[in-house]
């Protein structure tokens, strides 16, 4: 049987009570009760009971990790960065899968029973009423990679997408491309829609450059691929912003089946950079979306979070920049 806290008070000749404090963060013990403590630990092989100390601190240290796409590849990247970054801070992460959900009040239920500290939600699709509804429940809440505003109602940690679309558009123009078109996610999704407003927005300033959109029905390679087939259908246009890796690469597959050549007949940008988008046989000219440093300050706001849950809603947001590769014609 594993040894268990009154186990290690006959060993060590304390109370319980102490050995309870020197496994609890900030509690008071002298040092020389915590060194005769952990030796008596170390010689039973105990090891603390955290979900049974909850009971007492009211404090369980699982953070909520909730994500509504797992089809996309470029989420086992952000689960793994967020997992580490949680778990060196001595949290607990607790992975949801809300891909079929549309609810907020259900999901808030959930995590409630699952007697959470906090919550990260990271999405760029889920509308910012998610967020929030945590955030009216009284749980500390950050939204990763969600929709900027200048006064946001909870914690953002994201990229400005309005911004990236003008930087996609830019792109285009510089390469000489005269007919380009816009492919993106779902289109309630506030990411699609902001590459979106800033790729048209962009594109408003040059007239000689004609422009189209359409919409696939998630961030897939197959919703890619099938978008693609529909628009190969008719006539392509020059060039296309992808509002996704795998979206682009779904788009590549489809354009490589009817013999057209990438970039020669038809041109791509995708956004995110995910690890596959630079392999040799894909190549993929994109926006870099820095996943990393996202991940990290959503980390650590949620760690401020938890010592002071009323710190007031800001907003941070990290730059995008143009990853070169061989999807798109040369810059003249």
């Amino acid at each position: 049987m594993p040894a268990t806290l009154k186990d290690v008070a006959i060993r060590a000749g304390v109370s319980p009570s102490a050995v309870s404090r020197t496994f609890t963060d900030g509690a008071s013990v002298s040092g020389k009760m915590r060194r005769k403590v952990e030796k008596a630990a170390a010689e039973l092989g105990y090891q603390p009971n955290f979900l049974a100390r909850s009971l007492t601190t009211r404090r369980t240290k699982l953070i909520g990790l909730i994500s509504n796409n797992f089809h996309n590849p470029i989420f086992l990247e952000v689960f793994d960065l967020f997992t580490r970054g949680l778990q060196d801070r001595g949290l607990r992460p607790l992975l949801v899968n809300l891909s079929d959900e549309t609810d907020p009040d259900h999901s808030v239920q959930m995590l409630h029973r699952y007697s959470v500290d906090g919550v990260v939600v990271a999405s760029s699709t889920l509308p910012p009423a998610f967020a929030k509804a945590f955030r009216d429940k009284g749980i500390p809440v950050v939204s990763t990679f969600g929709r900027y505003s200048s006064s946001p109602d909870v914690h953002v940690v994201s990229i400005d997408n309005v911004a990236a679309g003008r930087m996609a558009a830019r792109a285009l123009i510089e390469r000489g491309y005269r007919k380009v078109a816009f492919l993106g996610g779902p289109q309630a999704a506030t990411s699609t829609q902001d590459r979106l407003h800033g790729f048209l927005q962009a594109l408003s300033a040059a007239p000689e450059v004609a422009v189209d959109h359409s919409f696939a029905d998630a961030y897939s390679f197959q919703a890619g691929r099938r978008e693609m087939q529909r628009l190969a259908s008719g006539e392509l246009a020059e060039a296309y912003f992808c509002g996704d890796d795998v979206l682009s690469i779904g788009a590549l597959s489809a354009i490589r089946d009817t013999g057209r050549r990438v970039p020669d007949d038809v041109g791509l940008i995708g956004f995110n950079d995910m690890e596959m988008s630079g392999w040799e046989n894909i190549a993929l000219t994109t926006i870099r979306q820095p996943i990393r440093q996202i991940v990290t300050s959503s980390v650590e706001l949620m760690c401020a979070m938890l010592e002071d849950p009323d710190r007031y809603p800001e907003a941070r947001l990290f730059p995008c920049q143009v990853v070169e590769r061989a999807t798109l014609r040369p810059r003249p």
